[in-house]
């Protein structure tokens, strides 16, 4: 069973109500326990998921409700492991082992999916994007380590954060997805701040290592005309290219990034002034 988003355009969310912008723009717990939770959106046509594995293997990786025989018959898939502990995917029999902040990237062709925890009392939480591909790559598990750093943003901003990329030109090839996680520094609160437009890229993000009582408040919409929503732990967005995003957070936390589109340029975006957002 997968959940289908039809996504809109700027001119429609001007008279949208706050569940309506939920409804359309924010995917609520995305970390299901033992079942997975697929989400199809029509912007970019990104498969975004989540499941947490405590008593039983989930298993996944069936097409039929997109039209394919498997899941990634045309896709290729980025999944990252954001518990507190270690996890285990199998992807048509082979085995990887994803540490905490690891991530796996799944090329074109895979079948059969399971996903597990290696400690149930300390569960993995395993977070998808998937998006169409006509590339073939190897799977490839691309730890913390490995990942590419970025010290981005400033104290006296309140935006110092970590960027780190995985799934990028840089580190681990891919057709078109890109896959990141940023970590923002003690004190800080902003994610993205400026913000920009990626008119040639839609992004989507999970917010995760909130406490309970904390929420972040994510902006979105024209520069011009901005709404946003109110997001907890476990809960992901989808931004279209139209779109800025920004967020700001009442306590610590950090998110996944994941993108595709007509490109790979990460540098590929046009900054919003701040003093220009209305």
């Amino acid at each position: 069973m997968i959940d289908v988003r039809y996504g809109a355009g700027p001119e429609a969310i001007s008279g949208m109500s706050s569940q309506e912008l939920r409804s359309t723009f924010l995917i609520e717990s995305v970390f299901t326990v033992d079942e997975m939770r697929l989400v199809y959106t029509h912007v970019d046509r990104m498969i975004i998921g989540g499941c947490c594995p405590v008593k039983k293997i989930v298993e996944f990786g069936e097409g039929t409700a997109i039209g394919t025989p498997y899941l990634l018959s045309y896709r290729e898939m980025g999944i990252a492991n954001l518990g507190g502990g270690a996890g285990r995917v199998e992807v048509d029999g082979k085995s990887f082992d994803l540490a905490s902040r690891d991530i796996l990237y799944v090329g074109r062709g895979a079948q059969k999916l399971k996903l597990s925890s290696m400690d149930p009392t300390k569960p993995a939480r395993f977070y998808v994007n998937s998006v169409p591909s006509q590339v073939d790559y190897p799977h490839r598990l691309i730890t913390r380590a490995e990942s590419k750093l970025l010290e981005l943003g400033s104290e006296q901003n309140s935006n110092k954060r970590s960027l780190r990329m995985y799934i990028h030109p840089e580190v681990a090839p891919s057709a078109l997805l890109l896959m990141g996680i940023t970590d923002l520094a003690h004190g800080s609160a902003w994610n993205t701040m400026p913000p920009h437009l990626h008119e040639r890229r839609m992004e989507a993000y999970v917010y995760f290592d909130l406490a309970p009582e904390d929420r972040v408040i994510h902006v979105m919409g024209r520069p011009d005309e901005t709404r946003h929503l109110v997001v907890a732990d476990g809960d992901a967005v989808l931004s279209p290219a139209w779109s800025i995003h920004m967020g700001a957070g009442t306590g610590p936390y950090a998110f996944v990034w994941g993108m595709t589109g007509e490109n790979q340029e990460y540098t590929d975006v046009d900054p919003v002034p701040v003093n220009t957002l209305r």
